[in-house]
């Protein structure tokens, strides 16, 4: 099929990462039953799989390793819902292709097509309004599937106070490298004692250890298979990189949309004032005569002065960015934070008190931006999107003169007291290495990204030994080498710097359990190995 395959399907080579791999074919299930179908061809056949959502990963997960891709774009109902009126609680049912972007605008005009929707779920829809609930978990791609954020265990900004998307899975269906199916619904089945059983709907019971590897003490970690005493086993296959089986099925949790919700921006006249800010909202205490704020933020970001810099050149010379507020030269470092509270009243007390540690800090109260209503909190949130935007358009500049070069960002977490430490050390290393980078993200996390932008192939190769010491430092200090992204098949070196090979064959173990074959998304979170009697 080799010319005809790419010549028709491309695009499904590739994902976010700019990575590209090989395959001989590909499907666009629509059903569970399909498949089923598919995997069981597959097995017979001893052909690896990869499975894909809307391939916005950034971490390769997507990118074929040879064989057949499943791809599950085509299988993007809302199936249903359920509200339980006892915990006021609202949950939907959907199948893994459905987009984030999709999710929104069904809650947010109560637009579902019901047609094929039970007796219950229609009832569930009675007690809904319109933008009265919605889905927490906001990756900075919101055409990311439900599936694919499911598969590496997505966050984004808002998990500083509504968590990743592992904290609102109630329910999945896993389609099994045999084609035999796991139906888990969270608090069904337990580990105890290091040791699990599942049971398939085949009645084929699944029995094992979990590894004995403890995982980072971070507040965001996605680096291999998640692992806890006496854990709910619907875990195990949130953020398992479609390793383990291919979900045909979500039901994610709601929350309530709140009354009001608030953007700032502040503006720090240096870095390290910027990290106490931070540190203040999260609630820490920096001032001995001051008691710790009241503010609960949903979001903490950072913005380094080489990423407002960047963004400043931009409104300059990309009529694509003039809608960002204008970033004034004395500007040097940024944190925007949103808040979410019952009345506008309570939010504005704790944006009081914010006012008075910013001046405390040094920082310019007059400077900073205020967003109160959605059309000026759109304008801010475009201020947070454009960083990675602009990124991705210098690496596709630089691509152009040398198309090796991919793009270059970390996704790892450290300890809360380990924030200044790991900004010391990007910024050290990338001064004494001469690179051009930007730090941005999920700072309330501890959770930064950074962007290292190689202007020829000997930066490139500088910043991709770079990466693997920063991950062997920041598992020193506790900290997890992938945060919100996955390990997929990019960070493989990464995760072997966290992991002993013990560990990481412990992880192997697992998997072998569910995919004795080894055909799911080979290459991805470890090296694929050929055993005697595979291919």
């Amino acid at each position: 099929m080799g010319y005809n395959f790419i010549e028709m399907y491309g695009e499904y080579l590739r994902d976010e990462s700019r990575q590209v791999g090989t395959a001989e074919s590909i499907i666009f299930p629509k059903t569970e039953e399909e498949i089923i179908a598919s995997v069981k061809e597959c097995v017979l056949k001893n052909i690896p799989i990869t499975t894909q959502g809307a391939r916005t990963g950034l971490a390769a997960s997507a990118v074929p390793f040879g064989g057949h891709i499943i791809n599950l774009s085509r299988m993007n109902n809302v199936m249903g819902a359920r509200y339980d009126k006892d915990t006021d609680r609202f949950f939907l049912r959907v199948q893994p292709g459905v987009l984030l972007t999709e999710i929104r605008k069904y809650l947010l005009n109560k637009s579902f097509v019901t047609s094929n929707w039970d007796k219950e779920s229609i009832n569930a829809l009675n007690h809904m309004e319109k933008n009265e609930w919605f889905y927490s978990t906001d990756p900075t791609e919101i055409s990311a599937s439900i599936g694919g954020m499911a598969a590496c265990n997505a966050s984004g900004a808002k998990s500083f106070r509504y968590g990743s998307t592992r904290d609102h899975v109630e329910f999945i269906r896993v389609v099994l490298s045999d084609g035999d199916v796991l139906s888990l619904k969270r608090g069904q089945f337990y580990a105890e004692n290091g040791k699990f059983s599942l049971v398939t709907e085949s009645g084929k019971v699944l029995s094992g250890e979990l590894p004995k590897y403890e995982m980072p003490n971070v507040k965001k970690n996605t680096s291999g298979y998640y692992n806890k005493p006496n854990m709910d086993m619907l875990d195990l296959f949130i953020g398992s990189d479609g390793t383990l089986g291919i979900i045909s099925e979500i039901e994610i949790e709601l929350n309530r949309t709140q009354q009001s919700d608030w953007g700032v921006t502040v503006f720090m006249p240096d870095e390290d004032k910027c990290l106490d800010l931070v540190r203040a909202l999260r609630g820490e205490k920096i001032f001995d005569h001051m008691a710790p704020m009241r503010l609960k933020p949903s979001a903490i970001e950072f913005f380094s002065h080489n990423a407002l810099e960047m963004l400043r050149h931009q409104q300059k010379t990309n009529p694509a960015f003039s809608s960002i507020q204008e970033i004034k030269e004395s500007y040097h470092t940024a944190v925007y934070t949103e808040i979410e509270g019952d009345s506008d009243e309570e939010i504005w007390g704790g944006i009081e008190e914010l006012g008075d540690v910013i001046s405390m800090l040094g920082g310019d109260e007059d400077a900073t931006w205020v967003a109160n209503n959605p059309t000026s909190l759109e304008k801010l949130h475009s201020f947070r999107h454009a960083c990675p935007e602009c990124v991705n358009m210098q690496i596709d500049e630089v691509k152009k003169t040398d198309s090796g070069i991919t793009k270059l960002g970390t996704d790892m977490s450290v300890p809360d007291e380990k924030l200044k430490e790991v900004m010391k050390m990007y910024n050290d290393d990338i001064e004494k290495n001469n690179l051009h980078a930007v730090i941005f993200g999920h700072v309330g996390n501890n959770h930064l990204h950074v962007n290292i932008i190689p202007r020829n192939m000997d930066e490139y190769k500088k910043g991709k030994d770079l990466f693997l010491l920063w991950a062997e430092k920041v598992a020193a200090m506790g900290g997890a080498v992938s945060a919100e992204h996955g390990v997929g098949k990019l960070k493989v070196p990464f995760l072997q710097k966290m992991y002993s090979e013990e560990e990481i064959n412990e992880m192997r173990k697992l998997k072998e359990l569910f995919d004795p074959n080894q055909l799911f998304n080979r290459g991805t979170i470890f090296p694929y190995e050929v055993k005697e009697g595979t291919a």
